[in-house]
């Protein structure tokens, strides 16, 4: 059984594996070699650990936890950062998930559906309306928020270790159906 529950500090060690784990696989041929095969654990926890002991921060902070493997996923949500040009912040209130990442072997199992559900909880608890996320362009799970109702709303280049990147912006422009909802409806 695996549950959704917000991080603790304790759990910042497993959250900085997965993210270097999610990484590696997720982005090889897409970002630089060197970029990935350098990314630690031990970094990843120690800034995980630092995320975790701010009482605000924490808050937006998601794990998948298997009763068996411990973590296996987790997701992070704020304000947003950085506004795509396609999204206009000054009518609605924009929180921003700033990271989802699932382990490969717990894939396609419903678990980025129902951490992505509980980051969009927070953030309207928060009184976000609408919700938006970044990602490279190259990566194909745009293809999962496409299907969870997330709008293509604009585009960047962002430099990560020295190689620009194509990134693209997803929006949610209502978080007052619950994402599963939303799911279920589109499946219908």
């Amino acid at each position: 059984m695996i549950r959704i529950r917000r991080a603790k500090r304790d759990d910042a060690a497993a959250i900085g594996r997965v993210h270097v784990e999610t990484w590696q696989a997720a982005y090889a041929g897409m970002l630089p070699d060197a970029m990935l095969v350098g990314m630690s654990d031990v970094r990843q926890s120690a800034w995980w650990s630092r995320v975790l002991a701010d009482p605000g921060e924490a808050r937006g902070v998601f794990v998948a936890d298997d009763q068996d493997m411990g973590v296996v996923g987790f997701g992070s949500c704020g304000p947003a950062r950085d506004l795509p040009e396609g999204l206009d912040g000054r009518e609605v209130r924009v929180g921003e998930v700033y990271t989802l990442y699932v382990e490969p072997d717990f894939q396609n199992q419903g678990l980025g559906r129902r951490l992505l559900d509980a980051l969009f909880r927070q953030l309207k608890a928060d009184r976000c309306d609408t919700a938006v996320l970044w990602m490279l362009a190259a990566n194909p799970t745009r293809f999962f928020y496409e299907g969870l109702g997330g709008e293509r709303v604009g585009e960047r280049i962002d430099s990560l270790s020295g190689v620009d990147v194509e990134e693209v912006a997803y929006a949610w422009r209502s978080l007052s159906v619950p994402l599963v909802r939303r799911r279920l409806a589109a499946e219908d």
